[in-house]
């Protein structure tokens, strides 16, 4: 993965447990790849909300002296990357509010395409904000609503949000989770005893022990209290539109999950074979990107029959608080990160595989590294289409004019990057990869025809408008 892209964001969430909060964490960690700059669990102990939050990884914002000042036996917890608003404590989550009604808290993954509008609607009536984050627009809604019962409040307001949002909440009663109609963003259940869970991803189940129940459904709402789980369906059946997030198989989620139904390893597998079959080359080795082409390069090496191996190897320790090397050592970054093993690429026709390409500046210096090793030649395999468009539904794309294959041929992209060649995988090609209908999927990065309409919504930081804040 060229490193222009940042990740989703990970959502836990716990009912009925005596250690909720330390769970909630051990979940959270399970899902750090999903965001790392920011954490945040909320528990309820039956009388008051408590929260800690923090910029950082799991592991640094939390220790045992914070954990246990979340007493409870209901929780949820968020690991975040910005999608919409500034990286700021502030707009950490979960989102915590006292209202008429009580108390709430809510954990977002995915963006509200229509967050502008509606920020807009609720200023105008006297609603006062506190984040630049669109997760806060919900909570506004919620406190409006003039229903009774609060679950018709939460029917009200998420038939009025559109876009990506895998929502987790606890209330003074209840755990409950959503999901939008197309289900873009992944969001399962799991139990063991008399525990429930939910989660982004089927890793963080497997962590505590708890055994994967079923996905919340596209458009479902589920409750879960001291009587068990009820589910609520807001939205029309002519509603219900999937289009999951292709790019959760091809890069985001974690190998060992299973995601809209299927193992990620297993697609990603499946994603390399059809790469091998499209395009073929002769070469004596093929190896991975690490890690992001690990298994799309066992699925081209067991297709091919040309040998796997791992010709690079990383620095798992290089992060986000790395100290950046002066600007006349700059091209050393890459290899503080991945490093060639010469004695493996010398002289050797390497098939060098990745999920995907997207500024190329990044891919274009670990072709460099592994020229310099004495590779031979260097046949460049992606096991996605171009990604010549943004996403607006959770994943932090660069601009459309910093997309290189927005702005350049893949022969242009060849050459930009230094291989002997280059082959993507055609958009038909992956969808084979995967056992769902090709509908069923959001392929916008790749073929522009997005699901959802959105218009200025679509700035990241088009909320900060409102506050005046900058892009810090």
């Amino acid at each position: 993965m060229d490193d222009a892209v940042k990740h989703s964001c990970g959502l836990f969430g716990i009912y009925g447990h005596r250690d909720a909060a330390r769970l909630t964490y051990l979940g959270l960690y399970s899902l750090q790849h999903r965001g790392e700059e920011a954490a945040g669990i909320v528990t309820f102990d039956g009388k008051t909300m408590h929260a800690h939050k923090g910029m950082g990884l799991v592991s640094e914002v939390f220790d045992e002296k914070s954990l246990h000042a979340l007493p409870g036996r209901m929780a949820i917890g968020h690991t975040r990357y910005s999608t919409t608003g500034s990286s700021t404590l502030k707009n950490s989550q979960p989102l915590v509010v006292t209202y008429a009604k009580g108390s709430i808290a809510v954990a977002h993954n995915g963006n509200l395409v229509n967050a502008y509008e509606l920020r807009q609607q609720l200023e105008a009536n006297g609603s006062i904000f506190q984040t630049t984050v669109d997760s806060e627009i919900i909570l506004h809604l919620l406190a409006r609503a003039t229903n009774k019962e609060f679950e018709d409040d939460l029917v009200e307001c998420v038939r009025l949000l559109k876009g990506a949002f895998s929502l987790l909440f606890i209330t003074e009663h209840a755990l409950i989770g959503c999901r939008d109609p197309q289900g873009f963003r992944p969001l399962c259940i799991g139990r063991f005893n008399k525990t429930y869970v939910l989660a982004s991803e089927t890793c963080a189940l497997d962590l505590i022990g708890a055994k994967f129940i079923r996905n919340v459904e596209p458009g479902e709402i589920v409750v879960i209290t001291a009587s068990g789980l009820r589910s609520l369906r807001p939205f029309k059946t002519e509603e219900i539109k999937p289009a999951h997030c292709l790019f959760e198989h091809v890069y985001f989620s974690r190998p060992d999950s299973m995601i809209f139904g299927e193992n990620v390893q297993q697609v990603r597998i499946n994603l390399g074979r059809q790469l091998a079959r499209e395009h073929p080359v002769e070469a004596d080795l093929v190896m991975p990107i690490p890690d992001s082409g690990n298994f799309a390069a066992l699925g081209f090496s067991l297709e091919s029959k040309i040998p796997f191996i791992m010709g690079m190897t990383r620095n798992h320790y290089v992060g986000r608080t790395f100290i950046q090397p002066a600007q006349e050592i700059r091209d050393l970054k890459v290899r503080v990160k991945f490093n060639p093993i010469r004695s493996i690429v010398k002289g050797k026709r390497l098939v060098l595989i990745d999920d995907s390409i997207i500024r190329g500046t990044t891919t274009r210096a670990r072709v460099k590294s592994l020229r310099e090793a004495g590779a031979k030649e260097i046949h460049m395999r992606i096991s996605c289409p171009p990604t010549k468009h943004s996403c607006f539904y959770g994943i932090d794309f660069p601009t459309r004019k910093e997309l290189i294959a927005n702005r350049l041929s893949v022969d242009e992209i060849c050459k930009f990057i230094g291989a002997t060649t280059l082959g993507y995988l055609s958009l038909e090609g992956m969808l084979k990869a995967v056992s769902k209908p090709p509908a069923s999927y959001c392929t916008a990065c790749w073929s522009g025809q997005y699901p959802i309409p959105f218009g200025e919504e679509g700035d990241k930081f088009a909320l900060e408008k409102f506050s005046g804040q900058g892009r810090c």
